[in-house]
């Protein structure tokens, strides 16, 4: 029995999602949407889902990309983690 490889992306792909957990502060949703559209600049902001934890401490933003290449990905992740009020970018 073969091991099938796991699926591979094909770019460009749209509407690929990024996940940013990180803390409520003022002007999240802003910040999240600056660094985005540095990377993604035909980033649609309508399309981002914000959500909060139960108690209010944290916030989970899903944002909708148009994907160009792993390049792109890690360059938004690395961004994204060096801010001190993300904890998490998946």
């Amino acid at each position: 029995m073969s091991q099938q490889e796991p699926p591979k992306i094909e770019f460009p792909c749209d509407d690929y999602p990024i996940k940013v957990l990180g803390t409520g502060v003022d002007d999240y949703e802003q910040l999240v949407i600056d660094i985005i559209r540095v990377h993604a600049p035909d980033f649609d902001a309508t399309s981002m889902q914000v959500r909060d934890s139960r108690n209010g401490r944290f916030r989970s933003i899903t944002v909708y990309i148009r994907a160009t290449g792993p390049d792109q990905l890690q360059r938004i992740h690395t961004d994204l983690t060096a801010q001190s009020f993300v904890h998490m970018v998946m």
